[in-house]
Protein backbone atom coordinates (compact mmCIF):
# COMPACT_ATOMS: atom_id res chain seq x y z
CA UNK A 1 0.00 0.00 0.00
CA UNK A 2 1.45 3.95 -1.01
CA UNK A 3 1.10 4.82 2.53
CA UNK A 4 2.69 8.44 1.00
CA UNK A 5 -1.36 8.94 -0.44
CA UNK A 6 -2.51 8.32 3.11
CA UNK A 7 -0.52 11.36 4.51
CA UNK A 8 -2.97 14.45 5.61
CA UNK A 9 -1.42 17.67 4.25
CA UNK A 10 -0.44 18.66 7.18
CA UNK A 11 2.54 16.08 7.06
CA UNK A 12 3.82 17.09 3.72
CA UNK A 13 5.88 19.97 3.20
CA UNK A 14 4.23 23.76 2.11
CA UNK A 15 2.90 24.20 -1.39
CA UNK A 16 5.63 26.99 -2.70
CA UNK A 17 2.68 28.62 -5.32
CA UNK A 18 -0.31 27.67 -4.32
CA UNK A 19 -1.89 28.20 -7.97
CA UNK A 20 -0.83 25.35 -9.33
CA UNK A 21 -1.20 22.78 -6.33
CA UNK A 22 0.59 19.42 -4.85
CA UNK A 23 1.15 17.62 -7.45
CA UNK A 24 2.39 19.92 -9.98
CA UNK A 25 5.13 20.64 -7.17
CA UNK A 26 5.81 16.76 -7.23
CA UNK A 27 6.26 16.70 -11.10
CA UNK A 28 8.69 19.31 -10.66
CA UNK A 29 10.75 17.44 -8.44
CA UNK A 30 10.69 14.37 -10.55
CA UNK A 31 11.57 16.85 -13.59
CA UNK A 32 14.79 17.62 -11.11
CA UNK A 33 15.45 14.01 -10.88
CA UNK A 34 16.05 13.50 -14.60
CA UNK A 35 19.93 13.55 -15.01
CA UNK A 36 20.14 14.29 -19.07
CA UNK A 37 20.06 17.90 -19.57
CA UNK A 38 18.59 17.54 -23.03
CA UNK A 39 15.50 15.65 -21.44
CA UNK A 40 14.95 17.76 -18.62
CA UNK A 41 14.88 20.67 -20.64
CA UNK A 42 12.75 19.37 -23.10
CA UNK A 43 10.35 17.95 -19.78
CA UNK A 44 10.85 21.55 -18.14
CA UNK A 45 9.22 22.57 -21.48
CA UNK A 46 6.03 20.86 -21.44
CA UNK A 47 5.63 21.61 -17.45
CA UNK A 48 5.42 25.21 -18.59
CA UNK A 49 2.84 24.53 -21.61
CA UNK A 50 0.58 22.82 -18.30
CA UNK A 51 1.27 25.21 -15.94
CA UNK A 52 -0.24 27.88 -18.56
CA UNK A 53 -3.07 26.05 -18.62
CA UNK A 54 -3.48 25.70 -14.89
CA UNK A 55 -2.77 29.69 -14.16
CA UNK A 56 -4.87 31.46 -17.67
CA UNK A 57 -4.93 34.25 -15.82
CA UNK A 58 -1.43 35.11 -16.13
CA UNK A 59 -1.77 35.25 -19.58
CA UNK A 60 -3.14 38.46 -18.95
CA UNK A 61 0.11 40.33 -18.73
CA UNK A 62 2.70 40.57 -22.10
CA UNK A 63 5.28 38.60 -20.51
CA UNK A 64 3.65 35.41 -19.41
CA UNK A 65 5.93 32.96 -20.38
CA UNK A 66 8.68 34.77 -18.27
CA UNK A 67 6.32 34.71 -15.59
CA UNK A 68 5.59 30.97 -15.55
CA UNK A 69 9.84 30.54 -16.18
CA UNK A 70 10.06 32.10 -13.02
CA UNK A 71 7.63 30.49 -10.75
CA UNK A 72 9.08 26.88 -12.28
CA UNK A 73 12.77 28.18 -10.94
CA UNK A 74 10.74 29.42 -7.26
CA UNK A 75 9.05 26.14 -7.12
CA UNK A 76 12.02 24.18 -7.75
CA UNK A 77 13.82 26.18 -5.07
CA UNK A 78 15.99 27.63 -7.36
CA UNK A 79 17.62 24.26 -8.20
CA UNK A 80 16.54 23.42 -11.44
CA UNK A 81 19.13 23.28 -14.20
CA UNK A 82 17.81 23.58 -17.97
CA UNK A 83 19.01 25.59 -20.85
CA UNK A 84 15.80 28.18 -20.17
CA UNK A 85 15.05 31.12 -22.78
CA UNK A 86 15.49 33.32 -19.67
CA UNK A 87 17.39 34.01 -17.16
CA UNK A 88 16.66 32.57 -13.29
CA UNK A 89 15.29 34.98 -10.68
CA UNK A 90 17.37 35.78 -7.80
CA UNK A 91 16.34 34.55 -4.80
CA UNK A 92 17.35 37.71 -2.87
CA UNK A 93 14.94 39.45 -5.32
CA UNK A 94 12.04 37.43 -3.82
CA UNK A 95 12.68 37.34 -0.55
CA UNK A 96 13.48 40.75 -0.20
CA UNK A 97 10.82 42.76 1.54
CA UNK A 98 9.72 46.07 0.58
CA UNK A 99 10.67 49.39 2.13
CA UNK A 100 8.50 50.07 5.41
CA UNK A 101 6.29 52.97 4.67
CA UNK A 102 6.33 55.15 7.90
CA UNK A 103 2.73 56.87 8.77
CA UNK A 104 2.80 60.46 8.67
CA UNK A 105 3.05 62.41 11.78
CA UNK A 106 2.57 65.73 11.64
CA UNK A 107 2.46 65.78 16.10
CA UNK A 108 -0.89 67.99 16.07
CA UNK A 109 -2.01 68.43 19.14
CA UNK A 110 -5.37 68.88 17.72
CA UNK A 111 -5.45 65.53 15.89
CA UNK A 112 -9.46 65.41 15.28
CA UNK A 113 -9.26 68.64 13.20
CA UNK A 114 -6.70 67.26 10.56
CA UNK A 115 -3.25 68.17 9.38
CA UNK A 116 -4.79 70.45 6.69
CA UNK A 117 -6.83 72.39 8.69
CA UNK A 118 -3.99 73.41 11.14
CA UNK A 119 -2.28 74.52 7.71
CA UNK A 120 -5.47 76.77 7.11
CA UNK A 121 -5.42 78.19 10.37
CA UNK A 122 -2.02 79.11 10.48
CA UNK A 123 -1.90 80.77 6.67
CA UNK A 124 -5.21 82.94 7.76
CA UNK A 125 -3.82 84.30 11.21
CA UNK A 126 -1.07 85.82 9.00
CA UNK A 127 -4.00 87.77 7.10
CA UNK A 128 -3.68 91.56 7.46
CA UNK A 129 -6.59 92.73 6.75
CA UNK A 130 -8.96 92.37 9.74
CA UNK A 131 -12.36 92.10 8.08
CA UNK A 132 -10.39 89.37 6.02
CA UNK A 133 -9.73 87.71 8.73
CA UNK A 134 -12.69 87.94 10.40
CA UNK A 135 -14.61 85.73 7.89
CA UNK A 136 -11.94 82.97 7.57
CA UNK A 137 -12.25 82.95 10.88
CA UNK A 138 -15.46 82.28 10.78
CA UNK A 139 -15.16 79.79 8.25
CA UNK A 140 -12.19 77.79 9.37
CA UNK A 141 -14.53 77.66 12.86
CA UNK A 142 -17.68 76.36 10.64
CA UNK A 143 -15.63 74.11 8.96
CA UNK A 144 -13.93 72.82 12.30
CA UNK A 145 -16.85 71.58 13.97
CA UNK A 146 -17.93 69.99 10.48
CA UNK A 147 -14.53 68.03 11.26
CA UNK A 148 -15.40 67.34 15.04
CA UNK A 149 -18.72 65.89 13.98
CA UNK A 150 -17.42 63.53 11.50
CA UNK A 151 -14.57 62.67 13.66
CA UNK A 152 -16.54 61.70 17.22
CA UNK A 153 -20.64 61.59 16.32
CA UNK A 154 -21.59 63.70 19.25
CA UNK A 155 -22.93 67.57 19.42
CA UNK A 156 -20.14 69.67 20.50
CA UNK A 157 -21.31 73.65 21.32
CA UNK A 158 -19.79 76.54 19.23
CA UNK A 159 -17.78 77.91 22.34
CA UNK A 160 -15.88 74.77 22.44
CA UNK A 161 -14.82 75.52 18.41
CA UNK A 162 -14.36 78.98 19.02
CA UNK A 163 -11.60 78.23 22.06
CA UNK A 164 -10.00 75.70 19.86
CA UNK A 165 -9.85 78.18 16.95
CA UNK A 166 -8.21 80.77 19.53
CA UNK A 167 -5.89 77.88 21.06
CA UNK A 168 -4.89 76.60 17.61
CA UNK A 169 -3.91 80.06 16.72
CA UNK A 170 -2.14 81.60 19.20
CA UNK A 171 -4.69 84.12 19.99
CA UNK A 172 -4.46 85.50 16.59
CA UNK A 173 -8.14 84.49 15.77
CA UNK A 174 -10.37 85.10 17.84
CA UNK A 175 -14.39 85.13 17.71
CA UNK A 176 -17.11 86.17 19.66
CA UNK A 177 -18.08 83.52 22.21
CA UNK A 178 -21.88 84.33 21.67
CA UNK A 179 -20.91 84.07 18.12
CA UNK A 180 -23.30 81.30 16.31
CA UNK A 181 -22.07 78.59 13.73
CA UNK A 182 -23.99 76.24 11.86
CA UNK A 183 -26.05 74.23 13.33
CA UNK A 184 -25.40 70.53 13.99
CA UNK A 185 -28.73 69.47 11.84
CA UNK A 186 -27.58 71.83 9.05
CA UNK A 187 -24.00 70.04 9.31
CA UNK A 188 -24.55 66.30 9.33
CA UNK A 189 -27.98 66.52 7.28
CA UNK A 190 -26.64 66.11 3.42
CA UNK A 191 -29.91 67.21 0.79
CA UNK A 192 -30.57 64.41 -1.55
CA UNK A 193 -31.43 66.05 -5.07
CA UNK A 194 -34.20 64.58 -7.46
CA UNK A 195 -32.79 63.03 -11.20
CA UNK A 196 -34.80 66.10 -12.44
CA UNK A 197 -33.02 68.57 -9.90
CA UNK A 198 -29.26 66.73 -11.08
CA UNK A 199 -30.06 67.49 -14.75
CA UNK A 200 -31.09 71.30 -14.57
CA UNK A 201 -28.27 73.88 -15.86
CA UNK A 202 -26.24 74.45 -12.45
CA UNK A 203 -25.64 77.80 -11.11
CA UNK A 204 -22.69 79.49 -10.82
CA UNK A 205 -21.93 79.19 -7.48
CA UNK A 206 -20.42 81.52 -5.23
CA UNK A 207 -17.51 81.04 -3.49
CA UNK A 208 -17.61 79.91 0.80
CA UNK A 209 -15.54 82.65 1.61
CA UNK A 210 -17.74 85.19 -0.36
CA UNK A 211 -21.18 83.41 0.99
CA UNK A 212 -19.76 83.55 4.90
CA UNK A 213 -19.26 87.26 4.28
CA UNK A 214 -23.03 88.03 3.53
CA UNK A 215 -23.63 85.47 6.74
CA UNK A 216 -25.80 87.45 9.39
CA UNK A 217 -23.78 85.25 12.10
CA UNK A 218 -20.87 86.51 10.73
CA UNK A 219 -18.87 89.40 13.14
CA UNK A 220 -16.99 90.65 9.92
CA UNK A 221 -20.76 91.01 8.52
CA UNK A 222 -21.31 92.61 11.61
CA UNK A 223 -18.86 95.11 11.71
CA UNK A 224 -19.36 95.81 7.96
CA UNK A 225 -23.19 96.68 8.77
CA UNK A 226 -22.38 99.35 11.50
CA UNK A 227 -19.89 100.80 9.48
CA UNK A 228 -22.34 101.46 6.71
CA UNK A 229 -24.59 103.17 9.49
Amino acid sequence: MDKQGLLYNTERGRIIISEYGRNMQEMIRHLMEIEDREKRTEAANFIISVMAQMNPQVKQTDDYIHKLWDHLYIISDYQLDVDSPFPPPQPLTESTKPHHVDYQNHNIQYGHYGYYMAKMIEIASETEDDEMRQALAHSIANQMKRNYLEWSGNVVNDQQIIADLKAMSKGRLVLDEETKLNGTNEILTKPVLSQKQNGKKKKKKQSNLKADMNNPNNPAYKKRKQQQQ
